[in-house]
């Protein structure tokens, strides 16, 4: 595999990019259509490989998709009697969490397998969890693994700690309306990241049908009941978004993207972190909906800012903090250790690589700006490693990425779509 060479902007980058559906919003929509008592039609799911695996995994489960046109997408829920089989997780932290509280529904036991990376990937709080409920989980409770339950597992109350991951929240919340007894999930560790995903798990349930109870800060309840089919639109990406956007804050320009105004998403929090480092933020609604126009008038401005509830961000705003005006600090993240790699340490190293001054702290990063030189940013099979090298890139001569094909699994054209921003420079 031949090395990427990451466009080099030539003045600032003034331009508008339409990005394609969310990641997380997709995950959760297909597996609550799969759930839901009737077939749905969605509109605008992703297509990468995080999602061809999610879909895959729910075929193996006995759900059935049919696509109707390029952006429609038609699912007719789970038959349990088909359910069992064998899931392929590949890389994907939402198909490797997601699917184990649908499999335990299934007629015959699921196999769970996946990339090499994903044995890394923190699960076992999770297949615990199932396990305290009644499913069966062999031979140990890491990837690759065997999970059984029934049509009729039962559910019930739950203890888990979600420290290294949100998504083991969501996972149980999705599939619980169908558990015989629903479930109440309570939280038992010390801090709790990425909390706006767990909101989204949330709205999205109630948009089906399903109330979710909050006792307390770190309990959820949900009852058992029917989920309603919702023939519904996927929100565009906004930490896909939130890189483009960046590109105007490095080149001193300006780019636009849709930005809904009653997201799923933490598009608030997103937008507000771009601000911390200098940009400024204009928001318009028309008919089409509403648009967000970022700019950076005085560059990118260093600062300290905690990433703890929009961890996704991490790399991108480490890439911000290495062309900053000075140092930055990112806290809240030692989580992100456990993501498609050990993000803290392969942004280290690559940033260290362009030149830049990094220090791993307990939880994030000290980035101090330094003299950039050429160099291969290796993106360790992470989208998100590979978003910050090409913004890097476009103010740093001689970048070149040792694979941009990993961004599939959340921008099946990403090198296209950042090719042709850069070719809207004022």
């Amino acid at each position: 595999m031949s090395n990427w060479a990451t466009p080099l902007a030539t003045g600032p980058v003034t331009g508008s990019v339409v990005i394609p559906g969310s990641k997380s919003a997709s995950a959760r929509s297909l597996v609550l259509a799969a759930l839901a008592q009737t077939p749905a039609t969605l509109t605008g799911v992703l297509d990468s490989r995080d999602t061809t695996l999610m879909r895959a995994g729910l075929t193996a489960l006995g759900a059935q998709f049919v696509d109707l046109d390029e952006h429609r997408l038609q699912v007719h829920p789970i038959d349990q009697a088909a359910g069992g089989g064998r899931v392929d997780v590949g890389l994907a932290g939402t198909v490797l969490r997601f699917l184990p509280p649908v499999a335990v529904l299934a007629a015959e036991p699921t196999q769970f397998t996946g990339d090499p990376g994903a044995t890394r990937r923190p699960i076992a709080p999770l297949l615990l969890a199932l396990t305290e409920l009644g499913a069966t989980v062999t031979p140990h409770p890491s990837l690759p693994f065997s999970i059984a339950g029934s049509s009729a597992f039962a559910g019930g109350e739950v203890r888990i700690d979600a420290s290294s991951s949100s998504q083991f929240i969501s996972a149980l919340l999705l599939a619980a309306a169908r558990y015989r007894d629903g479930i109440t999930v309570r939280h038992s560790g010390s801090s709790l990241p990425s909390r706006p995903h767990i909101d989204m798990t949330c709205t999205m349930l109630a948009q089906h049908g399903v109330e979710v109870d909050r006792p307390d800060e770190f309990t959820w309840q949900v009852r058992p009941g029917p989920i309603t089919a919702v023939d519904a639109p996927v929100e565009p990406d906004l930490t896909n978004a939130a890189t483009f956007l960046a590109a105007a804050m490095v080149t001193g320009g300006q780019v636009s993207t849709a930005w809904p105004a009653d997201s799923v998403q933490a598009g608030d929090a997103l937008a507000n972190v771009l601000a911390a480092f200098g940009a400024t933020l204009t928001y318009t609604d028309s008919v089409a909906g509403r648009q967000l126009t970022v700019s950076a008038p005085n560059g990118v401005i260093g600062t300290e800012i905690d990433l703890h509830q929009v961890s996704e961000l991490t790399p991108v705003v480490a890439a911000l903090a290495a062309v900053a005006d000075g140092p930055s600090e990112i806290r809240g993240v030692a989580h992100i250790r456990g993501h498609e790699t050990d993000r803290l340490a392969a942004l280290a190293t690559e940033l260290d690589a362009v030149g830049t001054l990094v220090t791993q702290t307990a939880d994030g990063l000290k980035i101090t700006p330094g003299p950039r030189r050429p160099a291969v940013f290796h993106t360790h099979a992470d989208h998100r490693m590979a978003h910050a090298g090409a913004l890097i890139g476009l103010v740093t001569p001689g970048i070149e990425l040792d694979d941009v094909s990993c961004t599939t699994k959340t921008l099946p054209d990403f090198p296209g779509l950042w090719t042709r921003l850069l070719h809207c420079v004022a």
